[in-house]
């Protein structure tokens, strides 16, 4: 179950979206919201970035710690119109990705957004957390309008053990969903990973712990990660695990990762 959720609150138009995701998430799990707004640095790189401690100018600090509780604001206003009974506001005075990863160690779920189209101090946010997060990352869609995340769930599996990781963490939604279609790309090329019937473990181990289970084997010249979005397309969630390569076949074949993170339409639950 998730029990405790951590959400990134920022200014962004996209923060609706990933609030009314998390609230789904409370309702169905009886969870405890905590929004983790940031100033977005510390007053000493502040200060070192404006002068001495002695002359930088505090009034400009404040104004992101003012921003920051603004945004907290409008996180428990929208929160508490959502229902959600059990929430917490937190302001940390330090960059938004290390003020996360540290919070999402107390959590059971990370939530936040796509990156900002225009880029800015968020870019690359999602990636970074998928990456390093101790915990699973939930990274919503702009687009999301506060459907059910168990209708049907799409997860990928490769063998590997950030996919291992992602479906663990997925359980409390597995579990839930009507239908948990688990998704295997060309799995020929990772055989040593799959034994004799491509996905047929992975599918009798979730089925033993109740989830309604069906494998889809997927034989494509696309690449993985559209393959998955296109198995996905219809589906409430993907379940991925997060960079399961070495970085110089993500950065040399584009990695299903990235593309999940820049093309999805649909919630994408993550880890690493």
């Amino acid at each position: 179950m998730f029990k405790t959720i951590v959400v990134h609150v920022d200014d962004s138009p996209q923060f609706d979206a990933r609030l009314q995701a998390a609230a789904w998430l409370a309702h169905a799990h009886g969870a405890h919201l905590v929004g983790s707004a940031s100033t977005g640095l510390t007053w000493p790189a502040y200060a070192l970035l404006t002068g001495s401690m002695a002359v930088a100018p505090s009034e400009e600090f404040d104004a992101l710690r003012a921003g920051a509780r603004a945004s907290l604001a409008r996180f428990a206003e929208g929160a508490r119109r959502l229902g959600v009974a059990s929430i917490e506001e937190r302001l940390v005075e330090d960059e938004s990705r290390d003020a996360l990863l540290l919070q999402a160690r107390y959590a059971d779920l990370l939530v936040t957004g796509q990156d900002k189209p225009n880029g800015g101090i968020e870019r690359a946010l999602p990636q970074y957390l998928a990456l390093h997060s101790a915990r699973p990352v939930l990274v919503v869609p702009a687009i999301y309008a506060g459907q059910g995340l168990a209708d049907t769930i799409v997860a990928g599996w490769d063998g590997s053990v950030p996919a291992l990781r992602a479906l663990t963490a997925a359980l409390p939604l597995l579990v839930q969903a009507h239908t948990v279609r688990l998704a295997l790309v060309n799995p020929e090329r990772e055989a040593g990973l799959h034994g004799d019937e491509p996905g047929a473990d992975m599918a009798a181990w979730l089925a033993r712990h109740g989830v309604k289970v069906e494998v889809v084997v997927e034989r494509t010249a696309a690449a993985p990660g559209q393959a998955l979005l296109d198995i996905a397309e219809r589906a409430s969630l993907l379940v991925s695990g997060a960079f399961g390569h070495s970085r110089y076949r993500e950065l040399l074949l584009g990695g299903v990762t990235r593309t999940l993170l820049e093309r999805a339409r649909l919630p994408l639950l993550l880890a690493h």
